[in-house]
């Protein structure tokens, strides 16, 4: 039997981010594929009707794109992995940072031909607040892309990290041949027939005269001219590695599986098992006996015959064990996760047992909100917060049929407990009409589509003017009192908290000159 140290040392918890298109689902499925978690790969574009596993929203599947974070688990190589793949798109970049909140690690897909793009900076930083490790995938190397040190110089440049480059592709689109294996001097050579998992491999030094053969003098002088000026580059530092400064960087190309298995076997020996996580009371040990496991997201209706409600957790500490009485801290309720389950996008397995890296899934009645804790009983501590995005668009929202009022109430709440929207309402008014914010347009298309698939509710929605927002910490009035300048408005939050939309940041100087006493919070936090 294994004890709880080994279970634990093994996971490895990870999330994959990129710009969107840039193959972060494709290579998602080909990890899968290694693991044996699934027979067939599906393609998130393309002819073939099959849609990516990882993408289980019937509106992902109509666009090609993953419009949520879903969590795959799988056994490889004696590893327990956990994958958490998330939205590429900006408009959801909220789900993402709480998504890497659970991560110990991230794979950085970029696009060969189109380098690092906004979304990656953005995303990129989020690590870096964090300091978690990051590797990266130079991805499509099957088709046109650009210099390949010039792409290592960029991710450099824009991010601000060193990079290590632990292959080194031989040419690129119809000429691509291939990688050069830095450390174990060896070539995988690339075919463009070879979709299976095998690919063929030379081990062959670069002063060897057999390379010229094999590749073609013009080739392997180009190869051994690149990799002599990477040589005269920094050294590899494990370190720097584990510090999130270094990200190891490896060229393939995920459609066609090739480069993806040794940089699954690179990246799991690099990669560490599950960190402590900060709690109240200080660093919480991973090893502990105790389970604790905070919250990150929240889904609703994944099971469309069963209106579910699933928390999402990452274990922290210890070991979880289905049936056993846990404690709330948030609401001070002890509880008992009866039907606990790990994830394959929408396939689900109940579980017996999780260990401190692995995510869960399990059902919530409602109790349960973004950033909670859970632990034993007996203990109070709390994980640092997850922080809110504030919203930049707003929309007046209510139910075209107004005999749906109770469906439209149930909705909304439930789409903003997933943290998906932000809703509000107008003080003193009732709630058939809400204000709904969100940091990315898109949010609204999936908001009004779940709405009508999940709640049969068809909506009315009207732009608002506002793109700030800010918590009300203190007035010396009633806010119906509170002065306003055009295009402002004093809302309520569902914990009753009083907040200031506005448009644009010149109206905080109107609105604390008029009404003195008026405090206005920085940031918006869970």
């Amino acid at each position: 039997m294994p004890t709880l140290e080994e279970e634990i040392s093994r996971r490895r918890t990870f999330a994959i981010i990129s710009h969107p298109d840039a193959g972060k689902t494709t290579l998602t499925e080909k990890f899968l594929l290694y693991g044996g978690a699934i027979a067939q790969a599906g393609e998130v574009k393309g002819k073939r009707a099959k849609a990516a596993t990882s993408d289980w929203m019937e509106i992902e599947k109509q666009r090609g794109i993953s419009v949520t974070s879903s969590v795959m688990q799988f056994q490889h190589n004696g590893f327990c992995i956990n994958i958490l793949d998330t939205p590429g798109h900006q408009d959801f970049s909220e789900d993402t940072y709480r998504t890497l909140m659970a991560a110990d690690s991230a794979v950085m897909v970029i696009d060969g031909a189109k380098g690092v793009e906004p979304q990656t900076r953005k995303l990129f930083k989020v690590c870096a607040l964090r300091h978690i490790p990051i590797f990266t995938f130079i991805n499509k190397m099957d088709r046109e892309t650009r210099d390949p040190l010039e792409l290592c110089e960029e991710v450099e440049r824009e991010l601000g990290i060193d990079t290590y480059a632990m292959n080194w592709p031989i040419g690129c689109g119809k000429e691509f041949a291939g990688v050069y294996d830095r450390e174990k001097q060896r070539i995988l050579f690339f075919s463009g027939e070879t979709k299976g998992k095998k690919v063929n491999s030379m081990e062959v030094a670069l002063e060897d005269p057999t390379l010229d053969d094999t590749l073609g003098a013009e080739k392997a002088a180009k190869l051994r001219d690149e990799v002599e000026l990477l040589g005269a580059g920094r050294d590899f530092d494990m370190q720097a590695v584990r510090n999130g400064t270094l990200s190891p960087v490896f060229f393939g190309s995920a459609l066609t599986t090739f480069g993806v298995e040794p940089f699954l076997e690179e990246f799991l020996r690099m990669t560490t098992p599950p960190l402590p996580r900060v709690s109240d009371e200080g660093e919480v040990d991973v090893f502990s006996p105790d389970f604790s496991a905070f919250v990150f997201k929240i889904q609703a209706n994944m099971n469309k015959a069963h209106r579910d409600r699933l928390a999402f957790m990452r274990i922290c500490s210890g070991k979880f064990e289905r049936d056993t009485e846990y404690y709330h801290v948030q609401s001070g309720k002890k509880l008992r996760l009866s039907q606990p389950q790990t994830m394959m996008a929408a396939e689900r397995e109940i579980v017996e047992e999780a260990y401190a890296g692995d995510i869960i899934g399990v059902f919530d009645p409602g109790l349960f909100a973004i950033g909670d804790t859970i632990t034993v009983p007996g203990k109070k501590f709390r994980y640092s917060g997850i922080p809110t995005f504030e919203p930049e668009h707003f929309m007046r929202v209510s139910p075209k049929d107004t005999m749906k009022r109770k469906q439209f109430i149930k909705g909304t709440e439930q789409i903003a407990q997933e943290g998906a929207i932000q809703i509000f309402k107008i003080p003193g008014a009732g709630l058939e009409e809400v204000i709904v914010g969100v940091v990315g347009t898109l949010q609204f298309d999936v908001f009004e589509y779940r709405m009508k698939n999940e709640y049969n509710v068809d909506l009315r929605m009207t732009s608002l003017p506002y793109d700030h927002l800010r918590l009300i910490e203190s007035m010396d009035c009633h806010p119906d009192e509170i002065v306003l300048c055009t295009g402002a408005a004093v809302l309520q939050d569902f914990r009753d908290r009083y907040l200031l939309a506005f448009d644009g940041e010149w109206s905080v100087g109107f609105l604390t000159k008029h009404n003195p006493g008026l405090v206005l919070a920085d940031t918006l936090s869970v």
